[in-house]
């Protein structure tokens, strides 16, 4: 079996390193997918802010719709991410971000990522988002989007987000009536430069529509007076 990366990794709990390597996962590692999901879920002390997957969109995914990666210690899976090819709905999310129908199958989702809480701290959601898009190339049709939704106030998700260089274009309601930030990433025209920044308190979600709907797009996070704000921008295209 090819590693697709090889390291080691502190479980948090037991303060002890061991040895890690991400792999691609397939069909066979579902019900251990699903495991470190449920795992996920349970510690969550909010279970609004992860969308969990079901069998059937895994297995969507698994079905070369899509990819999934995960990263295994003492022979454990203990944290995953999926790539997904969506089908063009009306939820599609390069609707969302005012994409024309033409550029839609460009699309693709950063769909969940999950890490066992023992394993947190280790910036392994940041590893595994880099592991998966260099494969990312490996999958049939030609992508120039990459999309994806976080819920408000889910800082850790996205820090993630932020550091892979996405950035907040949208917030709409998803998933039968729940708030979500869009975020995107031209893989093939990223903003270089941003223009007129403006902080804005992470629960003013008013003003921060009103920044979106200006042209503004979130960028990351800021101290304000010892507290985190959103930075919001105008990109220089």
């Amino acid at each position: 079996m090819e590693f697709l990366y090889e390291g080691a990794i502190t479980n948090q709990v037991l303060h002890k390193k061991l040895p890690m390597h991400i792999k691609r996962l397939y069909l066979e590692d579902l019900p251990a997918i699903e495991e470190v999901q449920k795992k996920v879920i349970a510690s969550l002390a909010e279970k609004e802010v992860l969308q969990p997957l079901s069998t059937e969109e895994f297995l969507f995914i698994l079905n070369e719709r899509g990819l999934v990666v995960g990263a295994f210690a003492d022979e454990q899976l203990i944290g995953f991410r999926a790539l997904l090819i969506p089908e063009i709905d009306e939820e599609h999310l390069g609707r969302d971000i005012g994409l024309g129908e033409d550029e839609l199958p460009k699309v693709i989702y950063q769909e969940i990522s999950a890490v066992l809480p023992e394993y947190r701290g280790n910036r392994l959601q940041q590893t595994l988002a880099e592991v998966i898009m260099k494969d990312m190339p490996d999958l049939k049709g030609d992508f120039r989007y990459v999309c994806c939704t976080v819920a408000p106030m889910n800082i850790p998700s996205l820090k993630d987000k932020f550091s892979q260089h996405m950035y907040i274009q949208a917030m709409k309601i998803k998933y039968n009536g729940m708030k979500r930030y869009i975020c995107v990433k031209d893989l093939k025209n990223p903003p270089l430069r941003y223009t007129e920044y403006v902080t804005v308190k992470l629960d003013d979600y008013d003003k921060q529509r009103e920044l979106l709907k200006d042209g503004y797009v979130g960028i990351g996070f800021q101290l304000v007076r010892g507290f985190h704000e959103f930075q919001f921008a105008k990109p220089v295209l």
